[in-house]
């Protein structure tokens, strides 16, 4: 705490400055930067005076203020469970909002209903927990659900919360779509990605983009507008292809499409980093689709299970409701105990 003290004041200094303002993207990040570590010290400074207050009051022996004092320290280890889990939100862009991408996967309609689930489950945890949401692309299924979707989820820690998502999810269930009532499996890949600033050092040139536009299809197969005002940009070295259409301006959809694409690359960059580093280690293994982190099971008994933690409740219709903390917290303590030194 010492050490955020003097960042925060260090940064105060910075903002009373003149000239701050003579380079608006540097006076953004500093302002972001200062109400984030003000909001964290005031919030920790303001838990250890409500404990001391608390204890001051259990000294008194006072019958009378059990019911109070109790429902207070209740209030105290929500609150400090909540700000111990945030300290493990301490990776390089766990601050930041997040690209929340799902792609239906083997299984068909099955994959695509499936996928849709997802989206809806993801929905409601961003909703319960006051982050905003914006569909920036959606494709629909032939037949049901969803080819993919990317969502933009806006707010403190979404990319810390969400990047526990990463990977393939499994749902076993008596299919809605087979006349025979028989049980299915489906599989959907999840992406996350975190939303990057424009000091991150991921440079885009123009001339290494094709740039494409078409007419934008709503979810029911109809035209959203006759101009082609959807786009696909294709990074020409690696190959990366992202489209948006969800929006009516061309522009718009141009501008998600490059958040969307610079996103992907620093991911790529992220990843080439790491497999340098696990060769070095001599434990470099590629990650192939089809390794599920998790299954969702309703038939015939219900279960979510995360096979990365071994954490798993009974209840998959509140899961898929989005309730995900659970499965959140786990794997944030799962990958500090995997760091933690032997």
């Amino acid at each position: 705490m010492e050490g955020k003290r003097r960042e925060l004041q260090e940064l105060e200094a910075q903002s009373q400055h003149a000239d701050l303002w003579n380079d608006p993207e540097k006076a953004r990040q500093v302002m972001q930067r200062l109400t984030a570590l003000r909001e964290e010290v005031q919030g920790w400074e303001t838990l250890g005076q409500r404990l001391r207050d608390t204890r001051e009051l259990a000294e008194l022996h006072d019958p009378d203020l059990e019911e109070e004092l109790e429902a207070e320290v209740a209030a105290i280890e929500q609150e400090l469970r909540r700000r111990e889990l945030q300290t493990l939100l301490s990776g390089p862009y766990d601050r930041h909002p997040a690209l929340l991408s799902i792609h239906a996967g083997a299984g068909g309609t099955d994959a695509h209903d499936w996928a849709e689930m997802l989206l809806r489950m993801y929905l409601r945890w961003a909703e319960k927990r006051g982050f905003e949401t914006e569909i920036l692309d959606y494709q629909p299924g032939e037949e049901a659900g969803i080819k993919s979707v990317t969502v933009a989820v806006n707010g403190p820690y979404a990319y810390g919360h969400l990047k526990a998502e990463k990977g393939v999810h499994r749902l076993v269930r008596i299919s809605p779509f087979d006349a025979s009532r028989r049980r299915h499996t489906s599989f959907a890949l999840v992406e996350v990605l975190p939303q990057v600033e424009e000091d991150v050092d991921v440079t885009i040139h123009p001339n290494e983009l094709r740039i494409e536009t078409f007419r934008a299809s709503s979810a029911g197969g109809q035209h959203v507008q006759k101009n082609a005002t959807a786009v696909r940009i294709t990074h020409i070295p690696t190959g990366i292809v992202v489209q948006c259409q969800n929006e009516r301006s061309l522009t718009q959809n141009k501008k998600n499409a490059l958040r969307v694409l610079k996103a992907r690359l620093l991911e790529r960059k992220r990843q080439e980093q790491a497999k340098k580093m696990a060769e070095l280690k001599g434990a470099y293994q590629k990650a192939e689709w089809g390794n599920q982190i998790r299954s969702y099971v309703l038939h015939p008994y219900q279960m979510v299970k995360d096979h990365r933690t071994g954490y798993e409740v009974g209840n998959a219709q509140a899961v898929l409701d989005g309730d995900l903390d659970g499965f959140i917290e786990a794997f944030l303590r799962h990958k500090t105990m995997e760091k933690a030194p032997s």
